[in-house]
């Protein structure tokens, strides 16, 4: 792992109390902060038409076949310790996500919080499907939401949603921070700790999932004249993911799969 989960535990709690609402509009001409509205308006309306569009494209369970054929169609190959180590704290980061997110979105109802948290129980499950093909332990079986086997991210859980909780600026700052985070994690599995091929396939598809969450996230503090500096992430890659369009399209499910397996019975979370 890059970090160790204590110290990416410590570093996620002081990142978030950094943040402060930013009103800009101090000395700002009347016009120009209606334009700044609009523009924010209609940024954020594209936004949240685009992630409906994507999310209800196909059902959940559609989408989990999926998963399942293409995950199980990649050949088997020899697991390093790191590539297990990977997967196994990245299906309890998924799960953490989802459970913040549907924790926040019971106190504050802005669909976003919704539609992220069913993509990351997706994202959890592909990591379920890797589990059980190669015959490893699952950290999260028979997981009770808000409740992790990890310690240190049973913390952060109870740490984010506390913070979170207090307004809906803190609860989509700690999106945004779930989602900077999980995109420089999965960077950094992607080039260190896996090679596998059904493992990097899932790993990338996660990260297109992530890149999306944090357009979603930062839109919405956009909106509310909050700005969010990327404490992992460059400001570089920061800017291009949230400077680019909505990327479209479920990769599980036009994977090149050599084998169509009838799954029905096998597929759960």
């Amino acid at each position: 792992m890059k970090k160790t989960m204590k110290y990416l535990a410590s570093i996620i709690l002081m990142s978030i109390v950094l943040f402060t609402a930013c009103d800009k509009t101090d000395g700002v001409e009347n016009t120009e902060i209606t334009q700044s509205v609009d523009f924010r308006t209609t940024q954020l309306t594209q936004i949240e038409a685009d992630m409906s569009a994507a999310y209800a494209e196909m059902g959940s369970e559609q989408i989990m076949q999926c998963i399942y054929d293409c995950l199980n169609s990649m050949p088997v190959e020899e697991l390093s310790e790191n590539e297990i180590e990977a997967l196994t704290f990245v299906r309890e980061e998924e799960l953490l996500a989802h459970d913040v997110y549907q924790a926040l979105y019971a106190l504050f109802p802005v669909p976003v919080f919704n539609h992220i948290s069913n993509s990351e129980s997706l994202h959890a499950y592909a990591m379920k499907v890797l589990l059980d093909k190669y015959n490893l332990p699952d950290p999260a079986e028979n997981h009770v939401a808000g409740t992790f086997t990890n310690q240190v991210i049973q913390q952060l859980y109870n740490d984010l949603v506390a913070f979170g909780s207090e307004n809906i600026g803190n609860a989509l700052i700690v999106g945004a921070t779930i989602e900077d985070v999980d995109i420089d994690d999965l960077i950094y599995h992607l080039e260190n700790d896996i090679d596998n091929q059904d493992l990097t396939y899932a790993i990338e598809q996660l990260y297109k999932g992530s890149r999306n969450h944090l357009r979603a996230f930062n839109a919405h503090l956009v909106f509310r004249n909050i700005t969010y500096t990327p404490q992992y992430i460059s400001q570089e890659l920061f800017d291009n993911i949230t400077g680019s369009p909505w990327e479209f399209g479920s990769g599980f499910c036009v994977c090149n799969c050599n084998v169509s397996v009838n799954t029905s019975e096998k597929i759960s979370r």
